[in-house]
Formats: C-alpha cells, structure tokens, sequence
C-alpha cells in the first residue's frame, strides 16, 4: 500500500517519523512522508519519499524571538498569541496536505499538527486515514491539556480545561480549515463538528509515545491507544569523530545542555549555562546556543564547561542530512570543552552522566531510552508537559522552567541530578521498560487492518 505519513512543527516533530516510515517500509508498504522543507534530507536519508507542506515552526520562532516568556502562556494575552501566531503557523498547510496526498496515496497517517486538516483531506480523497499523535491531545480527567501548560486541576477541572484546549485548538486551524473546505469544495463543517463525527465513526489515533511514561487514560474513548515510541532512524553508517571520542574518554562523563530548535537562547544564556557548569564542577554537553560556533570559554582549574552542539541537532539530532553532514560533527576542542554538530542522541546521550534539556517530546523520549536522569527546563508549548512527567516519574530533580533559570539555580540541579544514585536507578529501570515495547510495530499492524 502506499503510505503518506503527514507531520509538521519541529524537528521533534519530524524525526520520529523516520523510524516510523522504515518500519511501514520494511513491512512491504510504500512510504512517503509529508513535512517541512527544512527536513527534506531527514526523510530522503531514512530513504523515504520526501513530499513538501508548510507548517516549519522555526519562522514561528522567529516571529516570537526576544519576547522571552513562554508559549502559549496561560492567560489572555497568551492565548490571544496562541491562536494568532498558531493561525499563522497553519495558514497554507492544507493546500500542501491535499496536493501530498493526490500524488498517490491509499492510507494517510497524520500527526496532532496536520489531523485538524488532514481528516477533510482523507475525506476528499475517499481514502482510510490514521492518527499518529507524539502527544496526547483529548481531553481527559487523568492530566491536563498539554497546549495550556497547566498543572493538574483534578478530574473535573482537568476535563474542563481539555475542552478549553481542543477549542483554543480549533480556533488556531478554523480558517485554515474553512478555506480547504471550500477549496476542496465540501461542503462547510466547523472543526467540533469533524471530530464529533470521526469519534463517531471511530477513527483511531495510536500514540508514539510509552504507557510506561504515560499510560493510556481510563476515560478515553475506544481507539485512542498509547503504543510506544517510534525512534527515529539514524543512519547505520554514521561514526563519531574521533576527537569527540577521545574528548569522553579523557574525564568523566559530561552534562549534556540544550534547549532546542525553537528557544530564544541570546541575552547570555551561553554564559549563563557555561557559569552554572563550572560551578556544579563537571564537563557538559551544550546545545544550540547564540556564540556556540564562535568559540567556548574555557573551564578554571577542572571546573566544567560545555560541548557545544549546532541548532540543527536540535530535538532528535538524528538528521543523516545532506552528504557530508556527519563530518561537521567535530569542533573547537579546549581542556573540557568540546563543539561539534549534529550527532545522534542515541549514541550520545547513553555517554552522559545527567541531561539539562528543554523536555521537548523527541529529546525527552531519547534521554528516556538512554537511562540517564534529565533537568528539565521546558520553554513552550508541551515541553512543560512532558517535564512535569520526568519529575513525576522520579529520573530527575524538580522542573526548572526556563523563564526562571539562572545560574545558581541550574548549578544547583545539575549537582543533584549527577550525584543523585536514586534518580540514576530509576532512570536505567525506566529505559529497561522502554527496551520491550514496539510502538512502531502497533502502527504497522493498524495499517495492516486499514489495508482489509
């Protein structure tokens, strides 16, 4: 069958699909995946079929760079924001969803970014459709909303605030929606409407991410299932430099630092993250920051530094690129500093001895699956989300939120999160569990019925 997977947003929320893809591949299907220019090479390399859409959030991030808060931000202002901005983010992706799928497709599977227009597309098409969802975004007594960013209201409140959610939701993609109705030239539907009717109709959405990490919620409706992670592919072929590999072994295992493609990293968070570094005394891994390629500042005495990785490695760090990509990976090389580029995270992070992050859905599985214990420091939209479940879960110290961080503060954290035997346990016990389960494989099987 010839498969379109449908995904846009970040790197996180391209890579996953790769290993997803392969699978689907392997399994004798035709795969094509659907998503922003930027990630062309990302899908070709996994040798997948490479079909452009808009939705890339990194002009989103531009749009949004110096404000220094978080987004969305519970409150007016923030929500008025949300569904500006987020307006703007899925303006012309359902043109780009309809045009991907008329190349030739029988089954679309299709992330929580593209589904609010992709169910129209597959109902056009005439063609059985998926959800392939990294978050969970129905609303649920159990957590909630991952869009708002709120701690837990209670079973009722939780719910209430779901529904707030899904509708701040459909308010970012009703025009969007309405002009590819029209487009499509069916007949108008508002977006509560659409879903109603595919609940009704029991479209089933699998979710990429472990029961273990979160599990499925009792009070969801049959066909939502949680299946495991789908990781992402990286490419067999890829070697580390060997200077990188010399770097690790001549000292202990650094603290990997980064907070991701879409974070405002200027007003000195390099030398901010450099200060904390030295003083909880460790080698680091720093990630994506404003002077990174311009130079490390070098550690006093033993105290740690940083190594300090490009923007492009930022969620997964799993892009095989264009050629020559990998061999970028080494960098300025200081006592304990080392820069380099993009290098997977499944190769890296099991080296390292704790995991200061943004709790970005891609970075926080892959420290998952590594077993060492995260700092979470969330910024945006549901990295608090997903930081609050690594504190819940016991494989690292409190969250940090990233409008908070200072020095001492992210000193403070890294110190517990290194010295810390119980969150280290409970973190190798936790990547044991993850080993066992096959989310990509449960997709494979709910493609397989699809094709009945």
């Amino acid at each position: 069958m010839r498969v379109l997977i449908v995904t846009a947003g970040s790197l996180g929320d391209v890579a996953p699909y790769t290993g997803l893809g392969a699978r689907l591949r392997d399994a004798g299907h035709r795969v094509a995946v659907a998503a922003p220019g930027p990630y062309a090479d990302l899908v070709s390399g996994a040798g997948l079929e490479f079909r452009p859409i808009a939705g890339d959030l990194s002009a989103l991030r531009a749009a949004t760079a110096g404000r220094h808060r978080s987004w969305p931000v519970p409150g007016a202002p923030g929500l008025v924001d949300f569904v500006r901005l987020g307006g703007r983010f899925v303006g012309d992706l359902g043109t780009g969803i309809a045009t991907a799928a008329g190349a030739g497709t029988d089954v679309l599977l299709l992330s929580s970014t593209t589904a609010p227009l992709g169910y129209s597309v597959a109902q056009y098409h005439r063609i059985p459709s998926l959800g392939v969802f990294l978050q969970p975004t129905s609303p649920t007594g159990a957590f909630p909303p991952v869009v708002l960013g709120v701690r837990s209201l209670g079973r009722w409140g939780n719910r209430l605030a779901g529904r707030l959610g899904r509708l701040l939701a459909d308010r970012v993609y009703a025009d969007a929606s309405r002009r590819l109705r029209d487009l499509l030239g069916l007949p108008p539907v508002g977006l509560g409407s659409l879903q109603r009717r595919a609940t009704a109709d029991g479209w089933a959405v699998q979710h990429g991410f472990s029961p273990t990490v979160l599990p499925r919620p009792p009070d969801w409706p049959a066909g939502l299932d949680v299946v495991g992670y789908w990781w992402p592919l990286t490419d067999a072929g890829w070697r580390p430099p060997a200077d990188l590999v010399d770097f690790l072994a001549a000292g202990p295992p650094p603290v990997y630092v980064g907070f991701g493609s879409l974070a405002d990293t200027g007003n000195g968070l390099h030398r901010l993250v450099v200060g904390a570094l030295r003083r909880a005394g460790v080698r680091g891994v720093l990630q994506g920051l404003d002077g990174a390629g311009a130079g490390a500042v070098p550690g006093e005495d033993g105290a740690g530094a940083g190594v300090f990785q490009g923007p492009e490695g930022a969620e997964a760090a799993v892009l095989r690129g264009p050629a020559g990509a990998g061999a970028g990976a080494g960098g300025l090389r200081e006592p304990d500093v080392f820069t380099v580029g993009d290098v997977p995270h499944d190769w890296l992070f099991p080296r390292m001895a704790a995991l200061v992050h943004h709790a970005g859905c891609g970075t926080t599985a892959a420290g998952l699956r590594a077993g060492v214990p995260a700092v979470p420091v969330p910024i945006l939209a549901d990295q608090p989300f997903w930081a609050a479940r690594l504190a819940a879960l016991g494989v690292g110290p409190a969250v940090l939120p990233f409008r908070r961080l200072d020095e001492a503060r992210l000193a403070d954290a890294i110190r517990a999160a290194v010295a810390g035997p119980d969150f280290r346990h409970r973190s190798r016990r936790l990547a044991d569990r993850l080993s066992t389960e096959d989310g990509a494989g449960a997709v494979v099987a709910a493609v397989d019925r699809l094709a009945r």
